[in-house]
């Protein structure tokens, strides 16, 4: 995670202002990717501080023990008043080890308004020292107020291959190359599909449902996988196979087993029918029926262009 937080133009930016002394007294990151934005702020804090996370002070920050780096609210919890309040009276005393003091906040973004007008005065003007690195996934919620009061860095969705890369050198797994077109850039994503079983079974069922050719099958297939909790998920992974095989067609690359399958116009097709499908889901279809007719389309699609070539 570290690498990829490390490329980004927001730490690139964050890392200069504090290398020329021109740190901002407040900061806002926007970081879509929910369970690693607390550990990108800490990534952030490390420069701030301008420690290595793995020298003893770093990796105090890191276990959220360094006295003049307090981050909030607690793992797993939302900002309350009381840590609000806290806050402030904290902020109003002299650092203990360092120069300044850093105040961090994830997951901002779930602030009540209430408690984000709290803190306006003081992001304004903090005490001398005084520093603040809010976190939020999505910036809709935050106030305008807060907004005009710090430098929002944004960090975009990682690359693919920049996130295959990273689930490699955290553990190989012959899953990373799957999970890490399905996330839509959101490393987290990648890293939840990779460690859930889940993923594996959805990425097996649409697998079977992209390869099933025989129109005496489709039933007992639909009938497998229409009771599925993953419904969202499983359309969305086979609407993925049916766009990489018509890629490897139209590419004239190594064909898959999807590709081998199904005629180029056919995945065209199988697309469209997979977007209407998504749609569909959405107001509580019957998911055996909407996958048994998907699948009985995508085929009867199939004969009729074999059929024109004949």
């Amino acid at each position: 995670m570290k690498q990829l937080i490390f490329g980004t133009a927001a730490y690139k930016t964050f890392a200069n202002d504090a290398q020329s002394g021109r740190l901002s007294h407040a900061y806002m990151l926007h970081f879509n990717d929910a369970k690693n934005l607390r550990l990108a702020l800490k990534i952030f804090a490390t420069r701030f501080f301008g420690l290595d996370g793995e020298e003893v002070d770093g990796k105090r920050l890191m276990n959220e023990t360094l006295t003049d780096c307090r981050i909030y609210p607690e793992e797993g919890k939302k900002l309350t008043a009381d840590a609000v309040s806290e806050l402030l009276a904290d902020s109003a005393l002299q650092p203990l080890e360092r120069e300044n003091k850093l105040y961090i906040i994830s997951g901002f973004n779930e602030a009540f308004a209430l408690l984000q007008n709290k803190l306006l005065k003081t992001l304004e003007e903090p005490p001398r020292g005084v520093y603040f690195l809010l976190g939020a996934t999505t910036l809709a919620p935050v106030l305008d107020t807060v907004k005009s009061r710090v430098k929002t860095l944004s960090i975009p969705s990682f690359p693919e291959a920049e996130i295959l890369k990273a689930l490699e050198r955290k553990c190989a797994n012959p899953l990373n190359a799957d999970a890490a077109k399905s996330c839509g850039g959101i490393f987290g994503q990648a890293e939840n599909m990779v460690g859930g079983g889940w993923f594996k079974e959805i990425l097996s069922a649409a697998r079977e449902i992209c390869t099933t050719t025989d129109i005496g099958s489709v039933g007992a297939v639909a009938l497998k996988y229409g009771d599925t909790k993953y419904k969202t998920e499983l359309l969305a992974q086979a609407g993925r196979l049916y766009h990489d095989a018509l890629l490897e067609k139209t590419r004239k690359s190594a064909l898959g087993a999807v590709a081998k399958a199904w005629q180029t116009a056919t995945l065209v097709y199988a697309q469209e029918s997979i977007d209407k499908a998504c749609s569909d889901v959405k107001f509580n279809a019957f998911f055996q029926g909407l996958l048994y007719d998907l699948m009985l389309r995508i085929i009867e699609e199939n004969e009729k262009w074999l059929k024109l070539q004949a």
